[in-house]
């Protein structure tokens, strides 16, 4: 057999396994929620694709406004791993971003981070993310992070302006608003976000 002929078979191989370790990944982060009491779906006790502007839906339901959020973890962690480990093969360099990426929704499913959000944002009704919604987070970080491997680099910097100007104007948040507010807040954004 050719080097030309094998190599297609390797680089599908290669996804393969990073696809079997994003499962695993994914496995053991909703295992981790559930053991840690995070509930199932949400309260409403349906699940829908959409949480929409339901402020006691939002990280309950598969996607919310927060998901483009995730989606743009993705764009990061693509320029992140390609930076630091630029010969690892694409699948391997999923697997690592969707790591981070689960790792963080065990942190931000913490009970300290909801206190955090709860006491210097606007989330003042956060609980934390269903299980549901936390894999579907991390999915999406998922998706943006195959976005970014296939999309030119001004295209993806153009969908993350446009996801963060999306989120600004609709829920008065955003990644960049969000990260501000967790690490420093501002009081007034946070009466901004609220419309006091």
């Amino acid at each position: 057999m050719s080097a030309l002929t094998q190599a297609p078979t390797d680089r599908r191989s290669r996804w393969g396994l990073g696809a079997l370790i994003v499962l695993a990944i994914v496995a053991v982060q909703a295992t981790w929620l559930h053991v840690d009491g995070r509930i199932a779906m949400g309260d409403c006790g349906t699940i829908r694709l959409w949480s929409g502007s339901l402020p006691s839906e939002n990280s309950q339901q598969i996607a919310d406004w927060y998901s483009l959020s995730h989606i743009i973890h993705g764009f990061l962690f693509y320029w992140l791993f390609s930076l630091i480990a630029p010969k690892a093969p694409v699948g391997l360099r999923l697997a690592m971003a969707v790591g981070v990426e689960a790792a963080w929704e065990l942190v931000e499913n913490s009970n300290f981070i909801i206190e955090r959000y709860r006491a210097n944002t606007s989330s003042v009704d956060y609980f934390g993310d269903s299980i549901v919604n936390s894999v579907s987070d991390t999915l999406c970080a998922a998706v943006g992070f195959l976005l970014a491997a296939k999309l030119p680099v001004k295209i993806t910097v153009a969908l993350a302006l446009f996801f963060e100007i999306l989120a600004l104007i609709v829920i008065r948040d955003n990644l960049t608003l969000n990260v501000i507010m967790l690490l420093h807040p501002f009081e007034f954004i946070r009466q901004w976000q609220t419309g006091l």
